[in-house]
């Protein structure tokens, strides 16, 4: 006699970070597993706690700048834009045109710094340790040249409401122009690394899908919207500062999995050459900031604004409120990182667990501006 009994089985949960190496920082998933498959994630994300929105409240207008740099910390200048921005609009000041064009160049060339920092990294995700290493060596040479800017190596506080806080320094222009030929040399050579191995290409194509309309659904915005086909880019759809006179493309993907979030960021790196090149023919000289009145001490009439500038992680906005007086009352941030990592799930859900670290390395996360 024979009996047959049912085989239960049970979905698994797995506990992944928070640990900088795999997670991108401190951010935790719990995977719930179905023997390989990956049937469900719950992200944690409060282990930073940045408190920029907080902080923002009891500090001058000016001094603000600082805690921007330590959001998104690796696309300091383009963060410092979008506040200087907001401030100038606020305020109905204009800054003169030779500091625009410092603005962009600078934001240009931290898109590339920042765009760096995913290849390295996401080249880990993947198993290889080499793409950190050119990544890195192209991350110092323009890490130097920031250093020559602001004089400080990551949070630089060089951006003011009305220009910058000093001029750039002498033999820049001629230093920046010896030095983009070898810039778009390094950006050729990551991509002949990686573009076409076969292990990374078996490890990232038709992984980690999403679709545009879900893409959209979810508020995703920068590659990782790209990557899905949709060719929005706040720098053409709401263009500001000297974006409407410049000519560059906006990358876009076809399948929205993790080679096109990596393809488009590659790409982007080459527009951003572009953009650079164009600044530098057209710099003028003259003054490098409109004077504000009792500057740095000023004081925002009652008003409020909201300003968003095309972020290396996506569509980066900062909603400022002012009940009068040299303090914000209300800072608020609309964070790409944060936006993009609600469809984390989705992207996901029935992968293999082995490609979980991969997804989410493709979205390149900062938790400095998660959790902020």
């Amino acid at each position: 006699m024979t009996t047959e009994r049912a085989l239960r089985t049970v979905d698994m949960h797995i506990n992944v970070g928070p640990q900088h190496p795999a997670t991108h920082g401190v951010f935790r998933m719990v995977l719930e597993v179905d023997g390989e498959r990956v049937a469900g994630c719950t992200p944690y994300i409060g282990y930073l706690h940045r408190g920029f929105e907080k902080l923002a409240e009891n500090e001058e207008w000016q001094e603000v700048i600082i805690h921007l740099d330590r959001t998104d910390y690796i696309s300091q200048f383009n963060n410092e834009l979008c506040y200087a921005m907001g401030m100038e609009r606020l305020l109905g000041v204009e800054p003169p045109e030779r500091a625009e064009y410092a603005r962009v160049i600078l934001a240009e060339l931290n898109r590339i710094v920042s765009h760096m920092m995913f290849y390295g990294a996401f080249g880990a995700d993947v198993g290889a340790l080499t793409p950190f290493l050119y990544a890195f060596r192209e991350r110092e040479r323009l890490q130097r040249l920031f250093e020559a800017v602001s004089g400080a190596r990551l949070m630089h506080f060089y951006f003011r409401a009305g220009g910058l806080k000093e001029d750039l320094p002498e033999g820049f222009a001629d230093e920046l122009r010896r030095m983009l030929p070898a810039v778009q040399h390094g950006i050729d050579e990551c991509d002949r690394l990686l573009t076409q191995n076969e292990v990374f290409l078996s490890r990232t194509v038709g992984v980690g899908k999403l679709a545009a309309s879900e893409a959209i659904a979810y508020g995703c915005s920068g590659p990782v919207l790209r990557a899905s086909g949709v060719r929005e880019d706040v720098r053409r759809s709401d263009p500001y500062s000297l974006y409407p006179t410049l000519d560059f493309d906006v990358p876009v993907g076809k399948n929205g999995d993790c080679f096109d979030r990596y393809w488009v960021r590659l790409a982007e790196m080459r527009e951003s050459v572009r953009i650079v090149q164009q600044c530098l023919d057209r710099l003028p000289e003259g003054p490098i900031r409109t004077p504000v009145p009792r500057y740095p001490h000023f004081r925002v009439e009652p008003g409020e604004i909201y300003v968003h500038t095309e972020n290396p992680r996506g569509d980066y906005g900062l909603y400022l409120v002012s009940k009068g007086g040299v303090q914000p009352y209300r800072v608020k941030l609309r964070s790409p990182c944060f936006c993009n990592l609600m469809a984390l799930g989705p992207m996901l859900r029935d992968s293999y667990l082995a490609d979980a670290v991969v997804i989410l390395g493709s979205l390149d996360i900062v938790l400095g501006e998660v959790d902020r």
